[in-house]
C-alpha cells in the first residue's frame, strides 16, 4: 500500500522532469502537473519566455490544460503538484479553479504567496480554501533552481 506521502513524491518527480524540461528550454525550471482521481490530467513547466507570455508559469499552463481535460473550468477535487510555491497570481488561479490541495517543493522567499511572503490559502476573507502541503522533495526542487540560476551567471 503507498502512503500519502509516497503518492507526493512520486509525482513530485514528474513534476521536476517537467522542471528539467524547462531549464532545457532556456526557461526558469519549475514543472507542475494536475492529477484527479490518481491520474494525471496535465503535466507542463514554465513557458513565458517561449511563449511571449508573462502568465505562462507553470501552474496556469496546467490549470488551462486540466479544465479542457475536464471539460470545466473548476477542478474540485484536484490536487497541483509544482516544483516551487506558487507566486501571487498562479495562488489566485488556484483559488479560483476550485483546486482542493497544492503540493510544492522548494519555497520562495523572493514571490511565494503560500507561505513565504504572503499566507493566500489562509486567508478567511476569501471564497476557497487550498489545504497544501510544503517542502516535498524540497532538496531536488531548490537544487535544480539554484543549479540554473548558478549556469546564467557563467
Amino acid at each position: 500500500m503507498t502512503t500519502h506521502e509516497e503518492m507526493d513524491a512520486r509525482y513530485m518527480a514528474l513534476a521536476l522532469e517537467e522542471a528539467a524540461a524547462a531549464a532545457a528550454e532556456g526557461e526558469v525550471p519549475v514543472g507542475a502537473l494536475i492529477v484527479n482521481g490518481g491520474q494525471v490530467i496535465a503535466r507542463d513547466h514554465n513557458r513565458p519566455i517561449i511563449l511571449i507570455d508573462p502568465t505562462a508559469h507553470a501552474e496556469i499552463l496546467v490549470i488551462r490544460a486540466a479544465a479542457r481535460y475536464e471539460g470545466n473550468y473548476r477542478l474540485s477535487g484536484t490536487t497541483l503538484y509544482v516544483t516551487l510555491e506558487p507566486c501571487l497570481m498562479c495562488a489566485g488561479a488556484i483559488i479560483h479553479a476550485r483546486i482542493s490541495r497544492v503540493v510544492f517543493g522548494a519555497r520562495d522567499p523572493k514571490g511565494g504567496a503560500v507561505v513565504s511572503v504572503g499566507r493566500t490559502f489562509e486567508d478567511t476573507r476569501l471564497n476557497h480554501h487550498v489545504d497544501f502541503t510544503g517542502g516535498v522533495m524540497e532538496g531536488p526542487c531548490a537544487e535544480i533552481l539554484s543549479s540554473f540560476f548558478q549556469q546564467k551567471r557563467i
